[in-house]
Formats: C-alpha cells, structure tokens, sequence
C-alpha cells in the first residue's frame, strides 16, 4: 500500500496490545489462545512498519500490574514470550531488526532472563528498526528504578533535570514516543510509557489486538 504524497511517518510507535482475551472469549477458546494470536499478528506489524520507514516500535506486552492475574494465566504469558524469542529471533535478525527490552528482567525465571538477554544481544548491532518488549514493565517503577539509580550514582539534586532522569529510564537513547495506539477500546495509559508520552498522540480503536 502506498501512502499519500507529504505523508509524515512516526519515528516512534508505541502501541497497548489490548483485548487478546476477549477476542478468544468471543470465539469460545480460552484466553491464553488469544495472547498467542496476538503474538502471531506481532510479526505482521514488524513487517509493515519497517517497509513505512518506522525506526522504533514498542509494544507492552507484560506490565508489573499483570503479575496479579490468576497464576495459571501469568505462566502461559511466561511461555508465550519464551516460545516467541525461541520462534522469531532468528527471523528477526535475519531482517536487521534490533530487539530491546524495557522493563525488570528481576522476577522473571532465570532461563527466560536469559533468553532475553541472549535475544537483546544477538541483535544488538542491527541498523534496521528497534523492537522494544516492555515485559515486566511499569511507567512508575520505570521513573523510581531512574531515580534510584541517580541517587546511587550520587548525583548532587541540583543537576537533575529532565535529560537526566530520560537518561536514566529503560528507553534511554530512544526518542519519546510520536504515537501511543492502544486497541480494545479502552481510553487509558495503564501504566504505559507515562513520562516519555508525555507529548505524544493518542490513537484508540476498538479493534482487538489480533486482528489488528
């Protein structure tokens, strides 16, 4: 698809996968099938947002709040993401894209902590688009592991400015999202990016996430 003459692509897309259970719950399949389609349509996406020119694309896929869920749900997510870097990483390294993550690797299960890390850094040096993974990941906990850091560093509190504290987060040496797309329907941030969207354009659909 080609777009119009003038038409201005984000550098930065930021995007809530929202709605993968209630688009199984809608087709009588458990919830977990519909976090795997959703982690099916995530290739699609990767795709089309490098052929438009996209240079950075981060999609929340675990928040700090989602460690609440029933158990059983949050260890299929566990699995869902390892089967995911297991399946795609190659792929994706094949088409230049550099993986980051963004979030607490602390919490995870040490073998997908290392998956994680062994993704990030197998594609560290690829010059195509950034795939950022916000996975055990919170706006807030994202400023105070910042802030903490600064003041381990011993940084006197009349240098801290805004640059320091961006500087700081886990999306440093990124710029700050152009547009924040949230599908589902719902109108809210939870948690996401809340500092560095500070600026940015909203967009909300009620399309579900795997069929985005």
């Amino acid at each position: 698809m080609s777009l119009p003459e003038g038409t201005r692509i984000p550098q930065h897309i930021a995007v809530i996968m929202d709605g993968n259970g209630r688009w199984a719950s809608q087709r009588g399949l458990p919830r977990l099938e519909g976090h795997r389609a959703g982690t099916e349509n995530i290739r699609a996406i990767v795709s089309e947002a490098s052929r438009l020119g996209v240079r950075y694309l981060t999609r929340y896929a675990f928040s700090t709040e989602n460690w609440n869920r029933p158990s059983f749900e949050v260890q299929g997510l566990m699995q869902i993401l390892s089967d995911f870097i297991d399946r795609e990483t190659q792929n994706l390294h094949a088409q230049q894209v550099r993986l980051r993550h963004i979030g607490r690797l602390a919490g995870l299960n040490p073998l997908l902590a290392h998956k994680v890390e062994q993704a990030v850094a197998l594609t560290q040096a690829n010059s195509g688009l950034t795939l950022a993974i916000a996975f055990n990941y919170g706006g807030r906990a994202d400023i105070v592991d910042a802030v903490r850091q600064i003041v381990a560093a011993g940084v006197d509190a009349s240098q801290i400015d805004e640059q320091m504290i961006s500087s700081y987060l886990s999306t440093s040496g990124m710029p700050d999202p152009d547009m924040v797309i949230r599908t589902s329907g719902e109108r809210r941030l939870s948690n996401f990016l809340i500092w560095q969207a500070a600026y940015s354009e909203y967009w909300f659909t009620p399309i579900f996430w795997p069929d985005f």
